[in-house]
């Protein structure tokens, strides 16, 4: 049995009880897609046979109108930690995107503090577990006052339950080149962070990335696809966090057999196993874990080797 379990990549919205969203969505008037409870899970989780990462990220649109309220967003940070430490975990970082939660008149300020309110209680709660936050920025277009905007929160709860900024959203549309001048901005306030790289870009991306300083990259799988790159992140100990179902889900990785994990770790590269979204993929870490095992025939031992990786890379 593995111990020591770290969920390093782990999204809030994807990660809702189907529960929780049924009766958030009642409290605040929401046209549901059913009007049956338990048809409900079905909106929110992509079938084991996932066609494309946009039938992916349909899965998002209904938690993002249920999070527009505080006590909403300090609920579901609260639960999520409630099922984390019902599952062993000892350690994860939690990441969203305020600017996502401004719709109904919340600023990322607020929407921060209720997330932290959240966290604590749930950290209280729950004293087997610890977690920490990760603001996400969002490539897009249009929304660089926003971006900015979630760095200054950031900087002002970074300790305080904020751990790191990130840079996540449609990675192959808005080339991570793009990002040089925000994190600019995040170097000089000396905010710990991580990017979304090598998921649904190549490995481009992930250089890009190194160049603004990251230490830690998201999925970042596709560094398999340049042997240069590949070696500069063994010997500068980047550490990837690799979601091995979501991957697949995505279409990251095309199939199990072309999922380079254990090629990667074979190698040398300090791999993490994450969740990313515990809902839309309908996983845990110990269904991870079992896949890692199943289809890679990863060890325990191994797998335990991923977690010290985790720990040692954790912004905490």
């Amino acid at each position: 049995m593995i111990k020591n379990k770290i969920d390093l990549h782990l999204h809030l919205d994807g990660s809702l009880r189907p529960e929780t969203v049924w009766e958030l969505g009642r409290e605040q008037d929401i046209v549901l897609p059913t009007k049956a409870k338990e048809e409900l899970e079905g909106f929110l989780r992509v079938p084991e046979d996932c066609k494309s990462l946009t039938e992916y990220l349909q899965c998002f649109d209904l938690p993002l109108m249920v999070l527009q309220k505080a006590e909403a967003i300090e609920r579901v940070v609260y639960e999520l930690i409630e099922d984390l430490k019902e599952e062993g975990v000892i350690y994860a970082e939690i990441r969203f995107a305020p600017q996502f939660s401004t719709k109904k008149g919340l600023s990322q300020e607020q929407v921060v503090e209720a997330a932290i309110a959240g966290l604590n209680r749930g950290l209280k709660d729950f004293s087997s577990i610890k977690a920490s936050l990760i603001l996400c920025c969002m490539r897009g277009e249009g929304n660089e006052e926003e971006n900015l905007k979630t760095i200054e929160v950031a900087g002002k709860y970074l300790g305080k339950g904020v751990c790191a900024v990130d840079l996540a959203g449609a990675e192959a549309l808005f080339k991570t080149e793009c990002y040089e001048g925000l994190f600019e901005k995040v170097r000089k306030l000396g905010l710990p962070f991580t990017i979304h790289a090598g998921e649904a870009d190549g490995a481009e991306s992930i250089k890009k990335a190194l160049e603004f300083g990251a230490k830690r990259i998201g999925h970042g799988i596709r560094v398999i696809e340049d042997r240069e790159l590949l070696e500069k992140v063994i010997r500068e100990k980047i550490t990837l966090e690799v979601c091995p179902i979501s991957n697949l889900h995505t279409k990251a990785a095309k199939d199990v057999n072309s999922h380079p994990i254990r090629v990667l770790f074979d190698m040398g590269v300090r791999v993490t196993v994450n969740t990313d979204n515990r809902t839309v993929s309908n996983t845990s870490l110990d269904r991870e874990y079992e896949f890692l095992k199943k289809y890679y025939q990863f060890q325990e031992k191994e797998i335990e080797k991923m977690n010290e990786y985790a720990k040692e890379a954790a912004f905490f």
